[in-house]
């Protein structure tokens, strides 16, 4: 029988930042109404707005930070962001791009 190659452990946390620097200082952007946002739409478990211990929603300033305990898709935060800025007449002057693998 033939060794098998060790896998890499799961990744237990995954973290997302969502720079939203640009748009504040334009004035055009609310980070704290879009954090709110995040917490009402995020679901866990397919239930909305049940953040429990799961899902930690941070703001820094003109930074949001994400935090989830079970495995998330970074492009759910994609697809949350679009919305929102479609909600507000935004998505002609302002997309969602990602800068590395883990923001936005």
């Amino acid at each position: 029988m033939a060794l098998k190659k060790g896998k890499k452990p799961k990744k237990l946390t995954w973290k997302f930042n969502l720079d939203l620097t640009h748009p504040v200082e334009d004035g055009i952007f609310d980070s704290g109404y879009f954090e709110q946002l995040l917490r009402e739409k995020v679901e866990v478990n397919g239930k909305t707005g049940n953040l429990g211990n799961v899902v930690h929603v941070e703001c820094f300033k003109n930074k949001i930070i994400v935090v989830f305990e079970k495995q998330f898709s970074k492009r759910y935060l994609k697809y949350l962001s679009k919305e929102y800025l479609k909600k507000n007449n935004l998505r002609d002057w302002l997309c969602v791009a990602a800068s590395d693998k883990e923001t936005y």
